[in-house]
């Protein structure tokens, strides 16, 4: 026997089967779009933000101010390193007319002084200059992906090396460009 013919839907075209209907309402033109309420999900609903937390957030999100962090940031962190590498220097006090003399501590401790305030400049005019890079290309660019910390490491690490020329500008561009691109891969 043969099967009965289908139910012909408008035009006299077979309807659709009610799995591409709910493909259609899922992922197809028909499908809208979800307010997220965190509310709705079981989140602790915020109240509206004020004029004043506004304004404090799009300070914090400013290129100045993480330009000013990363310089703060970079100062500590430098003066740490350096007052650790003169520490465990074998040179400090080393005098060429004695070599067997051993070096005050008042000599040990404004050799940790002197290198940890040099590691400081370096490293807060390093990370000053990187941040604020990286935060105008983010802004030029108007993304935020690991291309911005290449561009920007390149930027600073020529900026740095160019200092003692071309070449070392294209070396220090190369080397802070992958050295940037590897915290980020690591760090993403």
């Amino acid at each position: 026997m043969a099967p009965p013919p289908p139910p012909e839907g408008p035009g006299g075209a077979p309807p659709p089967l009610q799995y591409s209907l709910l493909l259609q309402h899922l992922v197809g033109e028909q499908r809208r779009p979800r307010a997220w309420d965190p509310a709705a999900l079981g989140g602790i609903p915020s109240p509206p933000k004020s004029e004043e937390q506004k304004m404090v957030e799009r300070a914090m999100e400013s290129c100045a101010f993480k330009a000013a962090l990363a310089c703060v940031g970079g100062f500590v962190l430098g003066g740490a390193f350096g007052v650790f590498t003169a520490g465990i220097d074998t040179n400090v006090g080393f005098d060429t007319k004695d070599p067997y003399r051993t070096p005050t501590a008042k000599e040990v401790l404004k050799d940790m002084g002197q290198r940890g305030m040099s590691y400081a400049k370096n490293f807060a005019i390093v990370g000053a200059m990187f941040s604020c890079t990286e935060c105008l290309v983010e802004s030029y660019r108007g993304k935020s992906d690991w291309k911005n910390s290449v561009i920007s490491g390149c930027i600073t690490g020529g900026a740095i090396g160019f200092r003692a020329g071309l070449k070392a500008g294209v070396i220090g561009c190369g080397g802070f460009a992958a050295f940037s691109a590897a915290i980020d891969y690591y760090l993403r």
